[in-house]
């Protein structure tokens, strides 16, 4: 695959084959970066679960303590009461099933995150073919589906961040901008790896992380050591 002049400089700045120390990683991305606009630092945790078994799938969420910088416009799904909680708890959306030929028909999605009472899953459950594959289906383990909605609001909009396995039982997340102090990156690292490592499957044998990448939207790679975790 060829790379463009700003990547193949970037990638100069990365010594092959070394295992950086993740306070050495982080500040070594912010110096990768070399678009112009702000990117997002993601991370990148190659496990040894097999997510075709249940008892080994990885999914949950976390609040990072500097936030994602970016503005996340949530969706609720509710009805009496709630739908006027939600309203007041700054929720950028509110409604119930007459959002569905909207989103089914119109392919609206100026959403960011679909928080639903459990009381309503059974119309957001029509959206499961449109919502899933954008991975915005609420779910109770990533704490939206719930009846504290002011709670749900609230931590997504401090910075609250599903993780999961995708296919290659890989979690990708971000942790940040490339504006970001490197203690502000740090902590949001620190964060997902903590939760991460609290998921680890109990029927999991063998190396749990098997590596650790962070990266720009546009720069290369950066190993993180994992020898503290293995």
């Amino acid at each position: 695959m060829k790379h463009g002049k700003k990547y193949s400089e970037a990638a100069k700045l990365v010594e092959r084959g070394t295992f950086y120390d993740p306070a050495d990683a982080v500040a070594l991305v912010k110096k990768t970066a070399s678009a112009k606009f702000d990117e997002t630092v993601e991370l990148h945790i190659r496990t040894g679960c097999d997510g075709r078994h249940a008892d080994q799938q990885i999914r949950g969420a976390v609040v990072l303590p500097s936030g994602t910088g970016k503005d996340v416009k949530v969706l609720v799904f509710a009805k009496g009461d709630k739908l006027t909680e939600a309203q007041n708890a700054g929720a950028d959306f509110v409604g119930g099933e007459e959002l569905i030929p909207k989103i089914q028909n119109e392919g609206w999605f100026e959403f960011d995150v679909v928080v639903a009472t459990p009381d309503m899953m059974g119309v957001v459950g029509r959206l499961g073919k449109v919502l899933g594959p954008k991975g915005l289906m609420p779910n109770p383990k990533a704490g939206t589906v719930t009846m504290d909605v002011t709670k749900a609001i609230a931590d997504i909009k401090a910075g609250k961040i599903e993780y999961r396995l995708d296919k290659a039982n890989i979690v990708h997340v971000p942790v940040g901008k490339v504006s970001f102090t490197e203690e502000q990156l740090k902590a949001n690292y620190d964060a997902v790896i903590d939760a991460v490592l609290k998921a680890k499957p109990s029927t999991l044998k063998g190396q749990y992380l098997k590596s650790v990448t962070l990266a720009t939207t546009m720069g290369p790679g950066i190993h993180v050591t994992t020898a503290k975790y293995s």
